[in-house]
């Protein structure tokens, strides 16, 4: 369920507190070669399934920065801040691939705002996020984002 937040000054009332799971997406062998033809990787573990039987997972994984690029849809799952200016994804601070995710597997995300502060034309949200692959014992992603919310 999508915690929905009224304004800035409500953020700051989940601020520490766990905001929940997004529903969980299925990663596709199609999902993984579209998106070694979109960056150009082409790297056997990702994109040759009979090289990748014999490899180290035992199948074809998605590319680290796939998992990472699929936030935007799992995050509007989780959180949805209403009421406020224009909002940016500002960055990255900290950001692990702890475990690889496999073809056909499922992917969900877990947030929770770790840290809120103002600057000059609004508030910056920290974000702790997690994707963790269903039935696996470490999770495939771990981060701090930022997102700027403007008045």
């Amino acid at each position: 369920m999508t915690v929905q937040i009224d304004g800035l000054d409500q953020a700051k009332q989940y601020s520490g507190k766990q905001l929940g799971y997004s529903s969980w997406h299925k990663i596709t062998q199609e999902q993984i070669d579209r998106f070694a033809d979109a960056t150009g990787d082409h790297q056997w573990i990702h994109v040759d399934q009979e090289a990748a039987k014999q490899g180290p997972f035992g199948t074809t994984i998605a590319h680290g920065y796939l998992t990472l690029s699929l936030l935007p849809i799992l995050l509007r799952e989780v959180i949805e801040v209403k009421n406020v200016g224009m909002a940016v994804n500002y960055g990255i601070n900290k950001l692990r691939f702890p475990a690889p995710v496999p073809s056909n597997s499922e992917v969900r995300l877990s947030a929770l705002i770790s840290n809120i502060s103002e600057f000059e034309s609004g508030v910056q949200l920290e974000l702790e996020v997690t994707v963790e692959v269903r039935d696996s014992h470490k999770p495939s992603l771990v981060g701090q984002i930022l997102f700027r919310y403007y008045n």
